[in-house]
């Protein structure tokens, strides 16, 4: 009865978001190269070209969760070297993320959208030993004719934040029989693990196994990286660079106000902007420009071949090169946080040894906020005053400033292993 419900619901959803999605493609461009295959229009060739045993299929939704998945994936690959991984995503830049990041899968598609033809004719095509989804990414219709075929089902990374536990339990008599149809949860954290649980989840398919993101941040903190983004930027070694980090509206404007204030102590400092969503750089532009900043300059129009050439600002307007932007930070201010959005991932400048400093707002990422505030490498400020007299204090002590990035470095570096056990996990789930 609840999975009839929930696609008449579905149906009358798809009824209004068809129309909205044809006019996204139309007029900005958007999910041009994905909607075929969501739809289930994935070349034969494709699954042809799927050679491997076991089948395993890991999907990660977006850039954060691929970046979780890569460390799994390659641990699964050492597990099973003959192995065919198929690596899904829902979104475009998930998608450019995962062919660029995990190069050790031996295939890559878009996730189906959960109608119950699309999804079987994608599964019949990939013809999955084992389903994993990174986080908790749950598609009531996928999960179900997983179940019904006997493929197994195994979660990794899993949690869930405060604002999606709530909702999820206004629902949970819905829930609850979907998500017992996984077969075992690798959970991030205990509080993930107790939020599973009060969605109905049997405790004994809940296991705590951290978070994998660490494995991937801290390997890919590579001196090779920091040396080519240096160079494409022509930035110096040991210039002063105040990186503002996945902004949102409403924190641009508040950045660029302390970026004015470190010039009145630092004239030669330089700034590096990163919007959360590409798109609003050009909202990014006009701010810089409002604030009396006419020397900015675009990731893009450095990639055309333009020199930085002396401008003091670069607003990064494309995927991929935020975690590459950390490493030239000498301080950095991460987003979503001065804004009600739960925080972004602090822990990527923190591979760097770099201090983070956010707002309040860190719904999302309690434990990484907790633990990162503990070896004194994050610092919660509440509003951009604040985030100014914080930096200018740092600056002044620069003995201070590197022993606190080094210590969130160190952090980082020994949370790591929770993909081998991720990995080992889903061997468990296969045998």
């Amino acid at each position: 009865m609840t999975c009839l419900l929930y696609n008449v619901l579905l149906f009358i959803a798809a009824f209004f978001l068809i129309p909205f999605l044809l006019m996204k493609i139309v007029f900005a461009g958007k999910y041009r190269k994905s909607i075929g295959p969501k739809f289930g229009f994935i070349p034969q060739r494709v699954f042809e070209e799927m050679k491997g045993s076991p089948r395993i299929w890991v999907h990660a939704v977006s850039v954060g969760e691929v970046t979780a998945a890569a460390p799994i994936v390659s641990s699964l690959r050492e597990i099973y070297p003959e192995a065919c991984i198929v690596l899904s995503t829902s979104t475009e830049t998930g998608q450019e993320m995962a062919r660029r990041l995990v190069t050790n899968a031996t295939s890559y598609i878009y996730y189906p959208l959960d109608i119950p033809p699309v999804v079987k004719k994608v599964i019949d095509g990939v013809n999955p030993d084992i389903f994993v989804p990174v986080e908790t990414e749950i598609w009531p219709n996928f999960i179900r004719i997983c179940s019904e075929r006997g493929i197994k089902i195994a979660m990794v990374n899993g949690r869930i934040s405060p604002r999606s536990f709530r909702r999820y339990r206004k629902t949970r008599f819905f829930w609850k029989g979907i998500m017992n149809m996984i077969g075992m949860i690798g959970a991030i954290s205990a509080i993930d693990a107790s939020r599973l649980e009060a969605l109905g989840v049997e405790p004994s398919k809940i296991h705590i196994m951290g978070n994998a993101k660490y494995d991937s941040l801290a390997a890919g903190a590579d001196d090779f990286l920091r040396d080519e983004m240096a160079m494409k930027l022509d930035i110096s070694p040991g210039a002063k660079v105040f990186v503002a980090g996945s902004t949102h509206e409403g924190e641009d404007d508040v950045v660029l106000k302390v970026y004015r204030g470190l010039l009145e102590r630092y004239p030669d400092m330089l700034m590096i902007i990163v919007p959360r969503h590409p798109e609003r750089s050009n909202a990014v532009l006009s701010l810089a420009n409002d604030e009396g900043f006419d020397d900015c300059i675009t990731m893009t129009e450095i990639n055309k071949g333009q020199r930085r050439a002396g401008r003091r600002i670069i607003i990064i307007d494309v995927i991929g090169e935020l975690f590459k932007a950390y490493s030239l930070a000498t301080m950095v201010f991460c987003g979503g946080s001065l804004v009600p959005r739960g925080g972004q991932n602090i822990l990527e400048p923190a591979a760097w040894g770099k201090v983070v400093l956010y707002g309040p707002s860190m719904e999302d990422f309690m434990d990484e906020r907790e633990k990162l505030e503990m070896t004194g490498g994050g610092i919660t400020i509440g509003d951009g005053n604040e985030l100014l007299g914080a930096m200018l204090k740092l600056m002044e002590d620069p003995e201070a400033l590197h022993r606190k990035g080094d210590a969130g470095r160190e952090m980082v570096a020994s949370s790591t292993g929770a993909a081998r056990r991720y990995a080992e996990m889903i061997k468990d789930c296969l045998n």
